[in-house]
């Protein structure tokens, strides 16, 4: 049965704190289109709208100007920083960049982390990178609400939106279940395609667009949560060769559906490496 999501009030009623981790191809998609969510909110009457801040520890490349917004002059400075100088001197916001890699440590203050944020979006690609995200936001200390977890490969790829278990979000029925509780296949320990090194070779490997179009379809679903109050899914998978997006519905019955369907693809791919991603499967078979 589903079951509709009901916002958090508090976050109806105070500045809304939002972590975005990972300035590439997603993140910087993501993040350039958030004013929009933040002019909208302040104009439905929410009292402050967002606080942002960008963490990613990497540099702009030549390759990243090809499909990521970064113009030549960009090369050698830091992705979060460049996104948001930009963002902040275009729409007058003084939103924050953090030059640095995400580790679980950074939401922690008694490690000298930064303070909590309410949402994390996370934009990473790897798992490593994930695990790090997973480990943060489900800290006993974390009052982290929601964690977005926004994934890809070539042509499909998913957002999911869930709310973390810790000292915000107890073990209920209607909790929205965070991404590696839907997949735990995502946080394996297996190794990750390296980066393309060149602009052909980054094109062939990922379709122009795929990003946006997650950032987009998951900030669309941010927008109603806000508006609304209540959303009738927690997420979504597009396949670009299809042309298919199929909503994640809070449904027990699916979840369980889609551990015995993460069950079988594991017990298929024992002993041998698998790039085979949640977004695909379920693009085609639910």
């Amino acid at each position: 049965m589903q079951i509709d999501h009901a916002i958090q009030n508090h976050l109806l009623r105070n500045r809304v704190r939002m972590l975005i981790v990972g300035a590439g191809g997603t993140g910087s998609a993501f993040l350039l289109n958030l004013p929009y969510l933040h002019q909208a909110l302040t104009a439905w009457g929410h009292p402050q709208g967002l606080e942002v801040t960008v963490m990613d520890g990497d540099t702009v490349s030549e390759t990243n100007c090809v499909r990521q917004p970064f113009a030549v002059s960009d090369i050698g400075h830091n992705k979060a920083t460049v996104l948001v100088s930009r963002l902040n001197l275009f729409w007058g916001l003084n939103w924050s960049a953090v030059p640095h890699h995400f580790t679980r440590k950074c939401l922690s203050t008694r490690s000298g982390g930064h303070d909590s944020f309410d949402i994390v979006v996370g934009c990473v690609d790897s798992r490593a990178a994930r695990r790090e995200i997973t480990a943060a936001v489900t800290s006993s200390t974390s009052s982290t609400s929601y964690y977005l977890d926004l994934g890809n490969n070539s042509s499909s790829g998913q957002f999911v939106l869930g709310q973390p278990l810790n000292s915000r979000n107890r073990r209920r029925k209607d909790r929205l279940r965070i991404v590696s509780e839907l997949f735990p296949e995502m946080l394996d320990e297996e190794e990750d395609p390296l980066p393309s090194c060149s602009a052909a070779a980054a094109i062939n490997a990922q379709e122009p667009f795929v990003n946006q179009m997650l950032a987009v379809s998951a900030l669309s679903m941010l927008t109603r949560l806000f508006r609304y109050g209540r959303i009738p899914y927690q997420g979504a998978f597009w396949n670009a060769e299809t042309g298919r997006m199929v909503s994640l519905v809070n449904d027990p019955d699916q979840r369980r559906r889609l551990s015995r369907a993460t069950a079988r693809r594991k017990a298929a791919c024992a002993g041998r490496f698998c790039s085979c991603r949640p977004s695909a499967f379920v693009s085609l078979c639910l």
